[in-house]
């Protein structure tokens, strides 16, 4: 199912987190991810590069989660890449903030590879049909 060419982003001020993310992906079949330690510098990438995929933490200096998912849907080139918002609380204000903002989903850590692997999917399935 997975499409081992897609290229995801892993945003998160923590490298350890980033490795898991990464580590989680590796397993799903995805080979294809690079890192990123805030908001600002994703951003950066997502313009000087290309990406099919981003897995982001919320709370991040610099610029936090929300704030590149803002910047992310401002940009005409970018605003189609799914944003997979990653917090350590599920704080119900972040969620329906999230869904507002337009982040593709939501996934609260620690979490399993199968939840990552059915985000994943759950957003694939939804971006080939729409």
């Amino acid at each position: 199912m997975s499409n081992p060419d897609m290229k995801f982003l892993i945003v998160d001020d923590f490298s350890t987190m980033r490795r898991i993310v990464r580590g989680l992906l590796k397993e799903l079949g995805y080979n294809n991810a690079d890192e990123a330690e805030d908001g600002a510098v994703a951003l950066t990438m997502m313009k000087n590069g290309s990406y099919d995929f981003v897995v982001s933490d919320i709370n991040m200096p610099n610029m936090n989660g929300f704030e590149l998912l803002k910047a992310i849907k401002a940009e005409e080139t970018l605003k189609h890449i799914p944003v997979l918002m990653v917090t350590a609380e599920a704080r119900k204000e972040d969620i329906v903030l999230a869904a507002q903002t337009g982040a593709a989903g939501y996934i609260v850590k620690p979490f399993t590879k199968a939840t990552l692997e059915e985000k994943v999917q759950k957003i694939m399935q939804k971006l080939a049909t729409a």
